[in-house]
C-alpha cells in the first residue's frame, strides 16, 4: 500500500491507537487525537495531522489503493471545488478511501466529534461533498480493487495473488 502511493504523496501518515506496532514502518505514526472516538477520531486525527491543504485518507486493511483513483478524486475536487470527493459502492460510502480537503472538513469533524456524533459521513450535509458514480469509479479503478478490504487471512493469501497477477 505504501508503495503504491508514495509516487504521488507529500507525507505518509499512519494513525493508529497502537504505534508501536507500526514503528517498523519508519513512517510518521500518530496515535488518535481525540482517543475513544472510533473510526471518526481516526479520521479526523489523519486530516489534523496532515499538512497538505488536500489529503488522501486510506485505511490499512484497503491493499489495493491506486495512484489513479487519488488522482482522479484530486482533479475532480479542484475542477468542482468540493470539499470531499468519496465513492459510493453498494455497500455505502467508502470515507476511508476518499479525498478531503482539510482546511474546510477540519473543522466540521471537529464540530461533530464535539457533538457526541460518531457515524464517520455525519457531517457530510455540512461540506460539498462530491459523490464519485459507480462509472466514474471504474474509470479511475478499472480493476475493480481499491475498495475491496482485507478480513481474514483467507483474504490476504487471494490478495497476494492478485498482487502477483497486476
Amino acid at each position: 500500500m505504501i508503495d503504491r502511493v508514495a509516487p504521488i504523496a507529500d507525507e505518509i501518515i499512519v494513525t493508529t491507537n497502537r504505534p508501536a506496532e507500526y514503528e517498523f514502518l519508519n513512517l510518521r505514526i500518530i496515535p488518535d487525537l481525540k482517543p475513544g472516538r472510533g473510526a471518526l477520531g481516526g479520521l479526523y486525527t489523519a486530516i489534523a495531522s496532515a499538512t497538505s491543504p488536500l489529503v488522501a485518507v486510506v485505511a490499512c486493511d484497503m491493499p489495493f489503493v491506486g495512484a489513479m483513483f487519488i488522482e482522479g478524486a484530486r482533479r475532480l475536487l479542484v475542477k468542482e471545488d468540493a470539499d470531499v470527493v468519496v465513492a459510493k459502492t453498494e455497500e455505502g460510502y467508502e470515507p476511508f478511501h476518499a479525498l478531503y480537503r482539510r482546511e474546510t472538513c477540519l473543522p466540521i469533524i471537529e464540530s461533530a466529534i464535539d457533538a457526541d456524533q460518531w457515524k464517520v459521513i455525519a457531517w457530510f450535509p455540512q461540506v460539498k461533498v462530491r459523490t464519485l458514480t459507480p462509472d466514474e469509479v471504474k474509470l479511475f479503478d478499472p480493476s475493480g480493487l481499491c475498495f475491496w478490504n482485507l478480513n481474514t487471512p483467507e483474504e490476504f493469501v487471494e490478495a497476494e495473488k492478485r498482487v502477483t497477477e497486476q
